[in-house]
């Protein structure tokens, strides 16, 4: 993370789910149903309604270890949807809040992890592309979008501010966990809109799921 950025020590639960990886100011729907996640969203809606999504991490040699290594950095996501199911389950939507990364794990009684954990407020200057970066990411979001043959209301895609437009491309493209690890983690938005166009560009190639790309 960037040292310059203001940082605030928090607690939060964490869900470290394979494949999932949520970004600042984008919205991720889930399905509770495991009993210690169910215990975690009964706990996080009482007191601040967060949760840290985190990617757990396969180190070779340790592919059996549990509870699994996490990578450093995930984000914060804030309930702001919620429906309870038969059996204590739940359907929720969580917002992207903003960055976190892992200081260190807490030892807790609870059934589901807890981290201490730096949240990262981005700085509004971080959040801007150049009207010729901006031009780049929609001239290739464009391309992409066709060979995969997407629908997209590109009227509505201009209207998007700049870090809204990196992230939700950031979070919906057909990339694998790994790509976007690296794009959650790469900063300022700058940065991250390059990533991106050099993973459409990349992903773009392989029009088959037999044929996907994988940065694993």
């Amino acid at each position: 993370m960037d040292e310059t950025a203001p940082l605030t020590i928090q607690r939060i639960a964490i869900f470290p789910l394979p494949g999932a990886v949520l970004f600042p100011g984008l919205h991720l729907p889930l399905h509770i149903f495991e009993p210690r996640y169910k215990a975690m969203v009964q706990e996080v809606l009482a007191r601040d309604r967060q949760i840290g999504m985190i990617q757990p991490r396969q180190i070779p040699g340790e592919e059996d270890r549990e509870p699994p290594a996490l990578y450093d950095i995930g984000c914060v996501g804030r309930i702001v949807d919620v429906e309870a199911l038969d059996e204590g389950r739940f359907n929720l939507v969580l917002e992207g809040v903003a960055r976190f990364r892992i200081r260190r794990e807490l030892d807790v009684t609870t059934p589901f992890r807890q981290v201490e954990a730096e949240i990262e407020a981005e700085g509004e200057e971080e959040a801007v592309l150049s009207s010729v970066e901006r031009a780049s990411l929609e001239r290739e979001a464009k391309r992409f979008a066709q060979r995969q043959g997407y629908v997209v209301d590109w009227d509505s895609v201009s209207q998007l501010d700049d870090a809204t437009l990196v992230n939700g491309i950031a979070q919906v493209a057909p990339f694998d966990a790994a790509a976007k690890q690296a794009l959650l983690e790469v900063t300022p938005v700058g940065a991250r809109a390059e990533l991106v166009i050099q993973f459409m560009q990349f992903f773009g190639r392989f029009d088959s799921d037999d044929g996907r790309a994988t940065l694993q």
